[in-house]
């Protein structure tokens, strides 16, 4: 296969924020994922689990997103600040009824952001909460000057305020967030943006609620709506779409059982993410030519039938090679677009649904989809470059070979590829053109699909070194030949 990279064709800027992710107060996603709590024999800083947020901080985990999904939107965060023994306790009522006593608020999860490096990104509660409400809480977080909020803040232990840039005004209005039309949402975003204002030198980036999606409901008028009502008024636009084997949300299939058919149905599923952002993408073209307007597409991911003997209502999944492949796919989409997408968010951080982490009371392991996003870090912040790929098919219609490839501020180019055929090898003839570079060095996620790591083998699949690569250069190009395995993640770095 020719491989035609043009580095001196720059494009856009890859967003570190690409590469985000999301915890959402959801099954164990919190509380036994992140938040054990000071008192826990895990090792923990103020609470947080060290090993995750040492993992967390190896792949330069850029945004978090908090906290929800659904839960945001009967969240009132004033339930969840002050001593904990006072906290109120809730019941969640969209993730199996089960006891919420607010231990985790805005203070752990803003310390939580701190230890890993990342920047919050705050959803609001536009369908159960009040205009003064939101006000309120970007006022808690954000005012450095004497106010109500800021005392009460200093009250509960912080004097200066956070730095907080990103603000999601609700989240899937269109169903759980309050089953609302477009128009009535529309009206709604306009109000409630308005009092998220900006306190001393703080200056937030409204996230607008976009579209929930499907293949057989893409739902182009909320876009259409959202863009022509309110695009003078956000500075981002949200897009959820989740990943299934099948069509059908009440048999969606396990996550490790499953055969050829699936797995290939799979990858035709989220490759259907480059026909939602084109789509999508084409509507905000019309009110925002200069692409000022990110779409953040803060869920993606797979979806599976829960782990046997788990609580239905938690979305614990094991995670496979295949959701590998689907994160290495999707992450060269959303690469590829990134003059539009300015950040997206994986559903979500541990032991909910595509996790890049599981634990199990003091164990802890990465799963395949952490080492995709481990293998494609380098391109947080990098130029996309002109790159084609003459690709051939590897079944039911899904091309054998992903791509992506990019330059970084120090001159390195950086190429990731994945192999999507499951016994197909990818002989690649690659072409660095008008470049004269040097191969620097390369690493490999691959394995059998089912493939995936336990806590008792929790090293099967991991990145390695990939060396196998035959470079040649002259004056004004550089060519290289390597064959990508079945079933692989490659990222390949060349140097001047």
């Amino acid at each position: 296969m020719r491989y035609l990279v043009q580095p001196e064709f720059r494009k856009s800027i890859i967003s570190r924020e690409i590469y985000g992710n999301f915890a959402e107060h959801l099954g164990r996603c919190i509380y036994d994922g992140v938040y054990v709590g000071e008192d826990s024999p895990i090792p923990n800083r103020k609470g947080m689990r060290t090993d995750i947020v040492e993992a967390l901080k190896a792949i330069r985990l850029p945004v978090l997103r908090w906290p929800g999904g659904c839960f945001a939107d009967e969240y009132h965060w004033m339930d969840g600040i002050g001593p904990r023994e006072r906290r109120k306790r809730i019941v969640n009522s969209n993730w199996g009824g089960v006891v919420e006593d607010n231990r985790f608020g805005t203070h752990e999860f803003m310390e939580l952001c701190g230890q890993i490096g990342c920047q919050p990104y705050v959803n609001g509660n536009l369908g159960s909460g009040t205009v003064q409400e939101m006000q309120q809480w970007v006022e808690y977080i954000t005012c450095p000057d004497e106010s109500p909020m800021a005392n009460l803040r200093a009250q509960n232990g912080r004097a200066r305020p956070w730095s907080l840039k990103y603000f999601g005004v609700g989240n899937e209005n269109w169903g759980c967030g309050g089953n609302m039309r477009p128009e009535f949402y529309a009206d709604q975003y306009r109000r409630y943006q308005t009092f998220v204002r900006n306190y001393g030198q703080n200056r937030i980036y409204k996230i607008c609620c976009g579209p929930g999606t499907s293949e057989d409901a893409p739902n182009y008028e909320w876009t259409e709506v959202m863009m022509k009502q309110a695009a003078g008024m956000m500075d981002g636009m949200s897009l959820h779409y989740y990943t299934l084997p099948t069509e059908n949300w009440n048999r969606k299939g396990s996550a490790t059982a499953f055969g050829a058919s699936e797995y290939y149905d799979t990858l035709r599923h989220a490759l259907f993410m480059e026909t939602l952002i084109r789509g999508h993408g084409a509507i905000m073209d019309r009110y925002d030519p200069d692409k000022r307007i990110g779409l953040v597409v803060d869920e993606w991911g797979t979806w599976y039938d829960v782990e046997e003997g788990t609580n239905p209502h938690f979305l614990y999944q094991q995670n496979t090679m295949r959701d590998a492949m689907v994160a290495a796919a999707t992450l060269n989409i959303f690469n590829h677009h990134s003059d539009r997408v300015r950040m997206a968010n994986i559903a979500q951080l541990v032991n909910v649904l595509q996790a890049l982490v599981l634990t199990d009371g003091e164990k802890m392991l990465l799963t395949p989809t952490y080492y995709i996003f481990d293998l494609f870090k380098e391109h947080q912040g990098a130029t996309l470059v002109e790159s084609t790929i003459h690709t051939g098919r590897a079944a039911q219609g899904v091309p054998q070979v992903s791509e992506s490839a990019s330059v970084d501020k120090d001159g390195r180019l950086i190429l990731t590829m994945a192999n999507l055929s499951l016994d197909q090898g990818a002989p690649i003839e690659l072409l660095i053109d008008q470049a004269a570079m040097k191969f620097e060095n390369g690493e490999i996620l691959t394995g059998q699909a089912q493939a995936h790591n336990t806590f008792e083998a929790p090293d099967n699949i991991k990145n390695r070194p990939f060396e196998a690569v035959k470079c040649s250069r002259q004056a004004d190009e550089t060519r290289a030949e390597f064959v990508l395995p079945p079933c692989s993640a490659v990222r390949l770095s060349f140097s001047k």
